[in-house]
């Protein structure tokens, strides 16, 4: 059968069993648990037919037992309710067991399945492309991480393994059925095709339903997410009660196709329960025809009914389970959709590794575009030797930012190469080629743990010494030893406890400790005073020494030490020196 989406059903299950595949030997525990239920079930009511048979009654035990019986126990009615009570207790203790054994092993197999594939497709995400984040933004990764991989619990776990279980349940039902009435047996046999058949209808419609509410409950998510982020914005501009609307509009829309789904799967239960009463009443009614012509006993009957309310059962599970299954295949389909995204920056096979550049970079006209309607770049070429200082300066939008992009393997271009060292990038290992860059941002980038956390964040393996040296080079030692808890201190969510120019050196301190033979200053002194610009600017000089440096800036402070300056206009490189005779007479670069 055809999924909704870009996978069938099949598809589905085997990619799910080779992603739980470390763990089959549990599964199996957990299957061979589950059919533990097949006997217990049809054990459950045999006390009841020999207290009303044999004990009530004058009939005699079911043969199997009065061969395991001796003979003077099968003749008293004493001990034959004896033996009733105690298999009945022993059957519920037997019950009990058994459902505390499933459930141990259940969480134990559920929870890692799920935190397997959680890293799965976490460290997926990070691999992925700037421009599949930049377009798809950061919420849809997030919610499929949380909420879509537990799909392979809810099929795996809490779906097949009853649904397999709920099949073995049934065929032994209507195999001890058959054998007291096969009339009964056949009467309850139709009710299976017909649910079948209710199942499959429903189910493409379902799933469908599914994918829409996912899709509704990530957009209210992304409304959530991005109004905490820019909560200061918000605040300053006292758009509360806006930000409130546009939540509640999207959560809304979610609500009403959670109710759509809803009534969706009350219909569809509403006709199973249907079905199964109409052959619950037939077997009832043919039964105590049975009874009264002498076809069966009242204990028979009664074994049958019970028998019947537990062969329902089964048919229940099995038909509700193919229709909530639609929920968690929707899941799945969304989970390995966001694993099938392939990057667009890939590793070539046989890419050779680099332990350190010695800093030459080439542009051979290089153009660049995320679509085809968006071109950012036009045939950029210049090259620099090891050790140059390149400014590269140009209006908002202009392209500055995606330059230094490419050089570092964020993007690649969409025409023309680009060289270190006289070999194209792509050619070498990807995580090699990071590691020959430090980058400063105009925003720097903290994570909330610790100062010493976040320098050395560039180098995880270095000592505290070697964090000290780094941050003294940075001009960020002095306000460090000054907090509460020094290097130990706690910068908060993206920093936010510390002032933009004291983020700053944290982030200076960090491409120091990496010491990179290439580095890129993003606009690193733009969101800072004077003063802090100073010491920033100090320490940058350090930084600069002996590296490829291209620094991006607006102020012709930060570029006054540049060898060389790119001028980027519209995607293009333009005259330098007239821009520069430009943004002298106008004391910036614009």
């Amino acid at each position: 059968m055809m999924a909704t989406g870009n996978y069938t059903d099949l598809t589905l299950y085997r990619r799910l069993w080779r992603q739980s595949r470390p763990y089959r030997l549990h599964i199996g525990g957990l299957f061979l648990l589950g059919l533990l239920s097949t006997p217990l079930a049809l054990l459950a009511p045999l006390p009841l037919k020999i207290a009303v048979d044999s004990v009530i009654g004058s009939h005699p035990v079911p043969r199997f037992l009065d061969s395991l019986l001796p003979a003077a126990a099968s003749q008293s009615k004493t001990a034959m309710l004896a033996l009733a009570v105690g298999l009945l207790v022993a059957i519920v203790l037997l019950s009990q067991l058994q459902a505390l054994g499933i459930s141990l092993l259940r969480t134990y197999t559920g929870e890692k399945l799920v935190l397997n594939f959680r890293a799965h497709l976490f460290r997926h995400v990070q691999f992925l492309s700037l421009s599949y984040h930049d377009s798809r933004g950061s919420t849809d990764s997030t919610y499929r991480i949380q909420y879509d991989a537990p799909s392979i619990q809810w099929i795996t776990i809490d779906g097949l393994i009853p649904f397999t279980t709920a099949g073995f349940a049934l065929a032994g039902m209507i195999w001890v059925t058959a054998r007291i009435d096969l009339q009964l047996a056949l009467v309850a046999l139709v009710i299976s095709p017909i649910l079948l058949l209710v199942s499959r209808a429903y189910g493409p419609r379902l799933r469908s339903k599914w994918h829409e509410v996912y899709k509704l409950q990530s957009s209210a998510m992304s409304v959530v997410q991005e109004v905490v982020a820019a909560v200061r914005v918000v605040k300053a501009f006292g758009q509360e009660d806006r930000e409130q609307k546009r939540f509640m509009h999207h959560a809304h829309e979610g609500l009403w196709a959670r109710l759509r789904v809803a009534i969706d799967e009350g219909g569809f239960g509403l006709l199973v329960g249907l079905i199964t009463a109409v052959g619950t009443a037939t077997v009832l009614l043919i039964g105590t025809r049975h009874v009264q012509s002498g076809v069966l006993t009242l204990g028979e009957l009664l074994l049958v009914m019970t028998y019947l309310s537990q062969l329902f059962g089964p048919l229940q599970t099995l038909s509700s389970m193919a229709a909530h299954l639609q929920s968690s295949l929707a899941s799945a389909e969304r989970a390995f959709s966001l694993l099938d995204e392939a990057p667009d920056v890939a590793e070539r096979q046989n890419a050779s590794p680099i332990s350190r550049a010695a800093g030459a970079v080439s542009f051979q006209n290089v153009s660049f575009t995320y679509d085809q309607h968006h071109p950012v770049l036009h045939d950029i070429s210049f090259e620099i030797g090891p050790g140059t200082r390149v400014g590269i300066m140009g209006a908002t939008g202009a392209g500055k930012t995606t330059l230094v992009g490419l050089l570092t393997r964020f993007y690649d271009p969409t025409e023309g190469r680009i060289l270190l060292d006289a070999a194209d990038l792509r050619d070498y290992r990807l995580a090699d080629l990071r590691q020959q860059f430090a980058i400063v941002l105009q925003e720097p980038v903290l994570f909330s743990t610790s100062i010493a956390e976040n320098i050395a964040y560039a180098r995880p393996s270095a000592g505290h010494q070697d964090i000290v040296a780094a941050a003294k080079a940075a001009n960020a030692h002095e306000f460090i030893v000054g907090l509460p808890q020094g290097y130990e201190t706690r910068v908060g969510e993206r920093g936010m406890r510390l002032s933009g120019g004291e983020r700053q050196r944290i982030s200076l301190a960090r491409a120091f400790l990496k010491d990179a033979p290439i580095l890129i200053l993003d606009e690193p002194t733009s969101s800072v005073d004077v003063r802090t610009e100073a010491a920033i600017l100090e320490a940058m000089e350090r930084l600069m020494n002996g590296r490829t440096t291209f620094v991006i800036a607006h102020r012709l402070t930060t570029l006054k030490n540049c060898d060389t300056l790119l001028a980027i206009e519209d995607g293009r490189l333009v005259d330098r020196k007239a821009a520069v005779s430009e943004a002298a007479s106008a004391g910036t670069v614009s």
